[in-house]
């Protein structure tokens, strides 16, 4: 393993349009020490925390490792209906609340049969006692839509802590899929974690269609962190843009957040210069808390810094980069508005493309690289 320090100015990103003109940076963003935890990865997509203290990554390709002191092994598990292409495969990944007894978890991933694409799923795995192998014990839930390419395929399962799972779906790169509510692309989803259905209090519970049923947000075109706020209730999410305005959402049950390349149901071509945002054909849509402006960073995951060790970064919203391939703060006051954007220079162009951002148990935070080769899992701690 190797550990970086490096020194972390403050830089304010010009293009936040979301928030104000001028966003004072907080005085003391403090250092970070960046350690491997490991390497030989192949397009990390999540991590997820073993009670014993090892590390679960999926990765796009449909492979499943096991992180533990330090080593790598390959979890046996049959993923060969897994549709690798594009933008899909296997993805987010989220354990059981009851793992420690159960030992479920479930996968977000894109599904094949016979080589054709037949949707997004969620799809709950029993992980053996010594994890050397996993074993499919049920599909969670079915039918999200799904691109042959594998455009669009969100997909970022996260817990709450009422223990709904929230699902953030992409829209597939189709025109009408975002705004319709009995599709579940290009949403937030809030589910039993157990049983795939609905749960009492979602805006849409009243609605005969199952699938509306399930909707917490919607008009999303590819969320790809969910990330809930300590102590607050607060979910936050971060999603992908077109050529601009990648955003970070703060989610509002039953809240539309504007984004419909179909002008309307006027345009089948999926128009992506129409706004992320559109409040003209939807006055009501969210604003977001924050946007790239008029570039994209293509942002994915995002999580919060919990711990006093964070200093004036604790409560700090981690969002990091694909394209960009940094890691960005966001300082929130109460309401979630942000009154602070830095870059930590560690991870500024340092490790190229970055997926995935989780809190750890101890408060350290866990980041994943995307290049496609010797990818990475990175814990992050104050220095």
């Amino acid at each position: 393993m190797r550990l970086v320090a490096l020194l972390a100015p403050v830089l304010l990103l010009a293009a936040c349009s979301a928030a104000p003109a001028s966003v004072p940076a907080p005085a003391e963003p403090g250092k970070f020490a960046v350690q491997e935890v490991a390497d030989g990865l192949e397009h990390g997509w999540d991590v997820a925390f073993l009670p014993d203290g090892s590390l679960l990554v999926p990765q796009r390709p449909g492979k499943l490792a096991l992180i533990r002191d330090g080593r790598k092994t390959d979890v046996r598990a049959d993923f060969s209906d897994v549709l690798v292409r594009g933008e899909g495969g296997l993805m987010g990944l989220v354990l059981a609340a009851d793992f420690a007894a159960s030992r479920e978890f479930t996968t977000c991933q894109t599904h094949q049969e016979n080589g054709r694409a037949v949707d997004v799923r969620l799809v709950t795995w029993r992980l053996a006692d010594d994890g050397a192998s996993a074993a499919k014990v049920r599909d969670l839930l079915t039918g999200l839509p799904v691109n042959p390419s594998g455009r669009h395929s969100g997909c970022r399962p996260t817990l709450a802590p009422d223990g709904a799972l929230l699902v953030g779906t992409g829209d597939t790169a189709r025109s009408t899929v975002a705004q319709d509510r009995h599709s579940l692309g290009g949403k937030v989803l809030r589910i039993d974690a157990k049983t795939g259905e609905p749960l009492p209090g979602n805006p849409f519970l009243s609605s005969a269609d199952p699938n509306e049923r399930r909707i917490y947000t919607y008009g999303h075109r590819n969320v790809q962190g969910v990330a809930i706020r300590p102590g607050t209730g607060q979910v936050v999410t971060s999603e992908h843009g077109p050529a601009f305005d990648d955003e970070v959402n703060l989610l509002r049950p039953g809240g539309n957040y504007g984004w419909d390349p179909s002008k309307d149901g006027t345009d089948a071509s999926y128009d992506e210069s129409v706004p992320m945002t559109d409040t003209t054909r939807f006055p009501d849509a969210v604003r977001p808390l924050w946007t790239t402006g008029q570039i994209t960073e293509a942002t994915s995951g995002d999580a919060f810094l919990t711990g006093k060790q964070w200093g004036a970064n604790e409560g700090a919203l981690v969002v990091v980069a694909l394209k960009g391939q940094k890691l960005l703060l966001l300082h929130l006051d109460a309401a979630a508005k942000v009154t602070g954007v830095t870059l930590p220079a560690e991870f500024n162009d340092k490790f190229g493309r970055l997926r995935a951002a989780r809190s750890g148990p101890d408060g350290s935070l866990y980041v994943t690289t995307s290049n496609g080769s010797n990818d990475k899992v990175l814990r992050v701690t104050p220095s």
